[in-house]
């Protein structure tokens, strides 16, 4: 089963690469409702490269969300690849790989997640966002609802977030 984002996003495409690779974007996306909690001793790295493997917590927000923090929602390992196709332009691709390790998402046995970043097409200084998430297994049916739900919420916390990660601060000027 499929779930699908397109979205034009109101920074370029490199500001929207630099952010895929964020750990705290990915959090702020799924803030404040969900909390990525790193598993590993070493917390989590400062970014999201190819080849990484980070397991992680899903915990259910703190306050904002109404409901008490701490409550475990599964655990999941996300797996980072990256590849660049060609498609009337460069077109760059996040994919995580990685799948769910408990809870109620642990019954799928299929999770591909591709996020896909390009220029605008007309408006470089805009971001064309494409993410596909697949998932299948005997779970994929009851969840897909779920999942679709969550889909249309990081759409949302998407546009909203994109202005932020073009912020280049200006240099410093050095005086004499």
């Amino acid at each position: 089963m499929r779930i699908m984002l397109k979205l034009v996003l109101d920074c370029d495409a490199d500001a929207a690469w630099r952010a895929l690779h964020s750990p705290r974007v990915v959090a702020d996306l799924y803030g404040p409702i969900l909390d990525l909690e790193p598993m590993a001793a070493g917390g989590m790295p400062a970014t999201l490269d190819r080849g990484a493997d980070i397991p992680v917590r899903l915990r259910l927000g703190g306050a904002a969300s109404g409901v008490a923090r701490g409550v475990t929602l599964g655990s999941q390992l996300i797996h980072i690849s990256e590849r660049t196709a060609s498609d009337d332009g460069e077109v760059r691709i996040l994919r995580d790989s990685g799948i769910p390790l408990t809870g109620p998402l642990a019954a799928l046995d299929v999770w591909d997640h591709q996020m896909a970043v390009a220029p605008a097409p007309g408006d470089p200084a805009r971001t064309l966002w494409r993410e596909r998430l697949v998932i299948g297994g005997a779970a994929a049916l009851p969840l897909w609802p779920v999942l679709w739900t969550t889909w249309q919420w990081r759409g949302a916390r998407l546009r909203a977030l994109a202005p932020t990660w073009a912020y280049d601060p200006e240099a410093e000027q050095v005086g004499d």
